[in-house]
């Protein structure tokens, strides 16, 4: 058997598509396969320009690689949503230098499932050591402060843990079907008062004249997603500085591939045809579970969002059976529309002594905070007493 051999790589396209994604499975989730990746890095959104410099990790045998990790340098925390100001300032409080740190994570994306993805026929416990003592050896030799792994798959979490990496809890949205066949069936979980309230706000979306229409697959043309990059490009500037516009027209354009394309859905609120929109958003499925990623309007209708974000999708998916829709960051105008807190684990590994005691120390107290509060929120939300 040929020797294991740990190559880093600045590109994704330096793995051919083909072994990542033997590698990867048909099962990953979008934001992993390699087409996705590839589209970020080929379009610029993600490049060391903008502070992400792909630095991907892959275990070679012979020619053919054995696990692959996507990892990224980055001189900045943009595009993550998992806030480690406290962390950056603590480093500074002890004189270190932040950045650059070590990413692994889908760019842009705050979704569950990072992990190393091994071939099946090596042991994952083994690679996943070799993996992260690889990765140790090159942030200590180049003087970077942290290595950080970012919503990271249940089960590969606790592989990472035996080997020493520190879990954060953090906090994300969640609607899950639970016995639900059609939005009739959502809108009996809440309480009266709430009920009325989503009535009234799909009752202002259709006073305005408004049809929420959903587009998928081969649907999809080219001239739609650049109509939804504007959207996003739109919407990304009504925040100014804090706008986070990170993704550029040509990777809209790279998503117009059949691969891609069947794993999208666009929710186009419009007057006449589905093809002109006034609003709209982008989300992508894996026949599963459904993730809201984009949208932008037109229109000043305080009630748009919650309908081409929230409703419409929650009646598509219930209409297709997807059991689950993580919606994107934020979460307090998530909470009343039924998506529950639940906690997400970001690992952590610290490369000064005195930083990693500190923080270690906190974790624990911080953690135990965190669960309270998801379990708080939730307790509050507006079902029905008998949900």
């Amino acid at each position: 058997m040929a020797k294991l051999d740990p190559r880093w790589h600045t590109s994704i396209r330096e793995i051919p598509e083909h072994q990542w994604q033997f590698l990867v499975g048909d099962q990953a989730i979008p934001f992993y396969r390699w087409r996705w990746l590839a589209a970020l890095e080929d379009s610029s959104s993600i490049s060391p320009l903008n502070g992400w410099q792909p630095w991907h990790l892959a275990v070679w045998r012979g020619q053919v690689p054995v696990a692959v990790a996507p990892l990224y340098l980055k001189s900045h925390s943009f595009g993550e949503f998992v806030f480690d100001q406290a962390f950056a300032r603590l480093a500074m409080d002890l004189g270190l230098n932040y950045y650059p740190k070590l990413i692994g994570m889908s760019p842009l994306s705050p979704v569950e499932g990072y992990r190393f993805y091994v071939a099946d026929d090596e042991d994952e416990e083994e690679m996943t050591t070799l993996m992260i003592k690889v990765i140790d050896n090159f942030a200590l030799k180049n003087g970077i402060l942290s290595t950080n792994f970012l919503y990271v798959d249940d089960q590969w979490c606790k592989l990472a843990e035996k080997v020493g990496c520190a879990a954060w809890l953090n906090q994300q949205s969640l609607w899950s079907a639970e016995g639900q066949s059609d939005f009739s069936d959502y809108l009996s979980k809440f309480n009266a008062n709430q009920r009325r309230n989503i009535k009234r706000e799909r009752k202002a979306v259709k006073e305005a004249g408004l049809i929420v229409s959903a587009i998928s697959g081969s649907d999809i043309d080219v001239n739609l997603l650049r109509r939804m990059h504007s959207f996003y490009e739109q919407h990304c500037a009504k925040w100014g500085e804090w706008g986070s516009k990170y993704l550029s027209e040509t990777f809209f354009d790279f998503l117009f591939d059949p691969q891609q394309l069947e794993q999208l859905v666009l929710f186009s609120a419009h007057r006449g045809i589905p093809k002109d929109p006034l609003a709209m958003s982008l989300c992508v499925t894996d026949g599963s579970m459904l993730w809201g990623r984009y949208w932008g309007t037109e229109l000043d209708i305080p009630s748009l969002h919650f309908e081409v974000c929230y409703y419409s999708p929650i009646s598509w998916a219930l209409t297709n059976g997807i059991k689950r829709f993580d919606p994107g960051a934020g979460g307090s105008h998530k909470r009343r529309r039924g998506f529950l807190a639940k906690s997400h684990t970001s690992l952590h590994r610290w490369y000064n002594r005195r930083m990693d005691k500190v923080i270690r120390d906190w974790l624990p107290n911080a953690n135990s905070m965190m669960i309270d509060q998801i379990e708080t929120l939730n307790a509050d939300m507006p079902f029905h007493p008998k949900n």
